[in-house]
């Protein structure tokens, strides 16, 4: 089949583009992650101010209470209209004060409110500059198949442009929420890295793909393949972050690491993302399977023949189902995100070396 230069050459001037999108994206959601640490701090001090007013508040009015109890059981009523006079004073004293701080913590809220203000419309900025990048790495693959005339799930190099499409997409639409803004610099780093290498090291000029690869079960089983592959990364990121701020608890960060934490969010709110983005990982990822069975009977006359790709296939499969039973077994939850992030790298090592490295029937998969 013909090749349209002018389209591959279209798809590659929006993939560098993109490219570029997301790293300033980057940039900026860095900004961002420096930013709002001073901002929870100054909430945190907010916090800290009003409740050392309110104990001193309660403190003087006691005290001031006291001073009149006193003076009224004394027997000198002189001395007790004097007493009340002073106790009149002092809660006179008492309430300029109270206002004074008050008046210091309204200041001090709005300080606050401004520094919210003006990172809210930071991180909008970089939300709205990922949905731009994502607009311009969907058009790359478009324009790639109409180069070429077929799905763009030819080679490897297609592949990693999927799965990072696909990564980005899927975070950008699990973490809506202003609190997920500061795991943004944790995606777009690896994506990146990916995208870099994927463009550099694996790009393969349009072309039409191997006979192997002529079926219309291609754009099925990798399409699919990709989606788990997309989701389970998310997953994984999401993992690792909630051992980081395991390690690094709200109000008791330390060190180096405990700086990477401060902006994250709770443990518990990160472990309930990569849980719920691993209960679709698992499905997806085992339907992949079984349409590439599907795929290998119409193929080469059997479903499975423990082929490298297909065993570490099913490796990755059964270590998503171990963490899911971990996530829901009292006894070895503590071990679940470590068990979902092995299988993330599991599946990292199933897309390079076993594709490019190990030879066995999926070896044309880094191939024109």
């Amino acid at each position: 089949m013909q090749i349209d230069q002018n389209l591959s050459n279209f798809s590659d001037l929006a993939v560098q583009t993109a490219f570029v999108v997301y790293c300033v994206a980057l940039f900026m959601s860095l900004l961002y992650y420096g930013r709002i640490r001073s901002l929870i701090e100054a909430r945190r001090a907010g916090r800290s101010e009003a409740s050392k007013v309110l104990v001193g508040a309660g403190a003087e009015a006691g005290a001031a209470a006291g001073t009149a109890t006193g003076a009224g059981t004394g027997a000198d009523a002189g001395t007790a209209s004097d007493a009340a006079t002073g106790t009149d004073a002092a809660a006179a004293s008492t309430d300029y004060e109270a206002e004074a701080a008050s008046a210091a913590a309204t200041s001090s809220e709005d300080k606050v409110a401004e520094k919210e203000r003006k990172l809210d419309k930071l991180g909008g900025m970089t939300t709205s500059l990922m949905w731009v990048g994502i607009a311009l790495h969907a058009a790359a693959i478009v324009l790639r198949g109409l180069a070429t005339g077929r799905f763009p799930f030819g080679n490897l190099y297609e592949y990693v442009l999927m799965v990072c499409f696909g990564v980005l997409l899927v975070g950008n639409i699990a973490m809506q929420r202003k609190e997920w803004r500061t795991v943004w610099p944790w995606i777009l780093t690896p994506v990146l890295a990916l995208m870099f290498y994927g463009s550099t090291k694996l790009y393969a000029d349009s072309a039409p793909v191997v006979p192997a690869l002529q079926s219309h079960w291609l754009p099925i089983h990798v399409t699919v393949v990709s989606l788990g592959a997309s989701i389970g990364i998310v997953s994984g990121i999401a993992s690792l972050l909630s051992l980081l701020r395991l390690w690094q608890p709200k109000d008791a960060e330390r060190g180096f690491f405990g700086a990477l934490a401060y902006p994250l969010p709770s443990a518990a709110k990160i472990d309930r993302l990569a849980y719920r983005l691993g209960v679709i990982t698992l499905p997806t990822l085992g339907l992949g399977i079984i349409l590439g069975a599907i795929w290998a009977e119409s193929a080469w006359g059997r479903p499975w023949g423990w082929d490298p790709k297909e065993t570490v296939s099913f490796a990755t499969w059964i270590l998503y189902a171990a963490y899911l039973h971990a996530r829901a077994t009292p006894a070895f939850r503590k071990a679940a995100p470590w068990i979902n992030i092995l299988a993330t790298a599991v599946m990292i090592f199933n897309l390079f070396f076993i594709n490019m490295v190990v030879s066995g029937l999926h070896s044309y998969a880094g191939l024109n």
